[in-house]
C-alpha cells in the first residue's frame, strides 16, 4: 500500500511541475471571466447596445443573476470540460509513450494496474481543482458585477449541478486513456475526443442525448432548458462508459510489455 501511495504522489508531483496545468488552468478561467462579462452586458444594457453583436450574443446567458451565471458555468464545464478534461487525461497517460518512460515504468517492482489507477487518481484531483478554480473565480467576479438574487441556497444548488457535472464528465473522459494508450501518444486520444464533442452536439440536437453518455454531462446542466435531469439509464450509461475507459486501459497496462 505505501508503494501505490507513493506512485500516486509521484504523478501528482509530475503534473504540479508540468507546464500543462497552467495551462488548463487558464483555459478554465476564460470561463468565469467571459461568463461574467456576459453577466456584465446583460445588467447594464447601454453597454451591450454600444457593443452591438456581442450584446445579441450575451442573451444566450438568460438573466444578470447568480442562478443564471452558476448555470453558465455549469454548462461551460460540462462542454469544455469534455476537452479540457479530455486533454489531461491524454497528458497523463500520453506522456509516457512521448517521453519514452513507459518501460521504466513497467520495470519498477510493484503491480503494473497501481500506475493507471495512480493517474486516474491524478486525474480526478486535478479536474476538480480546476473546477474549484471556475467556482472561486466565479465567486468573485459575481460579487464584483453586483449579482442579484444570491442566496445560500442557491450557491448550493450550483455548487451541487457543477460538482456533478465535473463528475459525469470525468467519467466519460475515460476512454481517453484507453485511446492514449493504444495510440501511444496524443494524436488517437484528442481525435477521439474531438469526436466524441462533434457527435454529442449532433445527437443532443436529434433528441438523443440522454442516450449518448458524451451528451449527459451538458444536459444535466440543463444547457437545453429542461432542469438539471439524470435519469437512471443516462445515469448507466455514463458509468458504463466510464468504467469500460478504465476496464480497457487496465487491461491494457497488464499486457503493456507486448504492445511495446
Amino acid at each position: 500500500m505505501k508503494s501505490f501511495f507513493n506512485i500516486v504522489s509521484v504523478e501528482i508531483y509530475k503534473s504540479y511541475k508540468s507546464k500543462t496545468i497552467w495551462l488548463t488552468a487558464l483555459a478554465f478561467t476564460m470561463l468565469p471571466v467571459m461568463g461574467g462579462f456576459f453577466m456584465y452586458v446583460l445588467k447594464n444594457p447601454d453597454f451591450a447596445e454600444r457593443i452591438g453583436l456581442i450584446g445579441a450574443k450575451a442573451q444566450l446567458a438568460g438573466s444578470a443573476d447568480w442562478p443564471s451565471f452558476l448555470g453558465l458555468l455549469a454548462q461551460g464545464i460540462a462542454v469544455g470540460g469534455l476537452f479540457v478534461y479530455g486533454f489531461i487525461t491524454s497528458w497523463v497517460f500520453g506522456r509516457e509513450y512521448t517521453d519514452r518512460t513507459v518501460k521504466d515504468l513497467l520495470a519498477m517492482p510493484f503491480p503494473r494496474s497501481h500506475i493507471p489507477i495512480a493517474k486516474f487518481l491524478t486525474i480526478i484531483l486535478w479536474s476538480f481543482v480546476l473546477t474549484a478554480w471556475v467556482i472561486g473565480a466565479g465567486f468573485l467576479i459575481g460579487m464584483t458585477i453586483g449579482l442579484p438574487l444570491w442566496s445560500t441556497a442557491v450557491w448550493q444548488d450550483g455548487i451541487y449541478v457543477l460538482s456533478v457535472t465535473t463528475l459525469l464528465t470525468i467519467f466519460v473522459s475515460t476512454p481517453v486513456a484507453f485511446f492514449a494508450c493504444i495510440g501511444k501518444g496524443y494524436l488517437a486520444p484528442l481525435g477521439f475526443i474531438v469526436i466524441t464533442l462533434i457527435l454529442s452536439q449532433v445527437i443532443a440536437v436529434i433528441g438523443y442525448g440522454s442516450y449518448f453518455p458524451w451528451a449527459v454531462p451538458a444536459l444535466f446542466s440543463n444547457i437545453s432548458g429542461t432542469g438539471n435531469l439524470l435519469n437512471a439509464s443516462s445515469l448507466f450509461l455514463v458509468i458504463l462508459a466510464g468504467l469500460l475507459g478504465v476496464a480497457g486501459t487496465l487491461g491494457f497496462w497488464r499486457y503493456a510489455d507486448q504492445h511495446l
